[in-house]
């Protein structure tokens, strides 16, 4: 196992990786612990809405922190490196150029669909922090990614929207390889922001969300604005608007429920 991971473990079927993993840290376990499953009954993304896979087509995962060594304004970047190191590893695993996988913000990967213009879900990243700015802050990290899900069997609702590594690579992963790769980079990742180093520039230049239209949906309604990139300090989407002072403006993971990117043919 290594001094990176305090604990590991794999399950048949649970209810949510992140639910175990806020357990174990409830419990006292030190960070960084790792639950993995081929089933969720319970799983979860943003604004509580359902996360569906069929048993052993999906990497399920969840990584439990403490991290006394972030600002609370910085806990967000977990998510995002737990982004990179995964979008790195599946595309080593699955024999994709780099790059291909890309980040959507502010919680998915994606691929580019050059049928559509626009693109397809690969994984959601569901981050969920509690004690932020205590002396016993907890955040857990949890990663749904589609690897050996066949598009003839996706959900007829979801199809035109997702795709898996099977898809994009045209061949299988090996899923414990794949853990593995992910741990590795995930490990180097907690070690330079441990030591103050966020890799701003590498969670930037994968935005596939850079350059296109998004409707964004907020408790007050939708809009549609040009995002012209992020900001890799707060985390936020930076989109053009006339009526600020520079022409543009940042929002907020928070301040959004949905964003949904529109196709490039649209944006033109």
């Amino acid at each position: 196992m290594g001094s990176f991971l305090s604990r590991r473990e794999r399950f048949d079927r649970v209810g949510s990786t992140n639910d175990v993993v806020r357990a174990w840290l409830g419990e006292g376990t030190p960070e960084v612990c790792l639950a993995v499953a081929d089933e969720q009954t319970a799983g979860r993304g943003r604004e509580g809405r359902e996360w569906v896979a069929p048993p052993g087509r999906a990497l399920l995962l969840s990584l439990g922190f403490r991290p006394v060594w972030l600002s609370p304004g910085e806990a967000w970047q977990l998510a995002a490196i737990a982004s990179l190191a995964m979008a790195e590893a599946a595309e080593v695993e699955a024999g994709l150029p780099a790059g291909r996988i890309k980040l959507k913000w502010p919680n998915d990967l994606v691929i580019d669909s050059e049928a559509s213009g626009g693109v397809r879900k690969l994984a959601g990243v569901l981050g969920e922090t509690e004690g932020l700015g205590t002396r016993d802050p907890r955040v857990v990290v949890g990663i749904g990614l589609n690897d050996d899900w066949a598009a003839a069997d996706f959900p007829p609702d979801l199809a035109p929207s997702m795709t898996s590594l099977r898809e994009a690579a045209g061949i299988g992963v090996d899923r414990g390889r794949l853990v593995e790769r992910f741990s590795d980079r995930l490990e180097a990742r907690v070690n330079a922001l441990r030591a103050g180093r966020f890799d701003g520039l590498g969670w930037t230049v994968r935005q596939a969300t850079t350059g296109r239209i998004v409707r964004l949906e907020t408790p007050a309604g939708s809009e549609e604005v040009r995002a012209t990139g992020v900001d890799a300090v707060s985390g936020a989407l930076v989109v053009a608007d006339p009526s600020a002072d520079n022409g543009e403006r940042r929002v907020l993971v928070g301040e959004v429920r949905r964003v949904r990117l529109e196709p490039i043919a649209a944006a033109l």
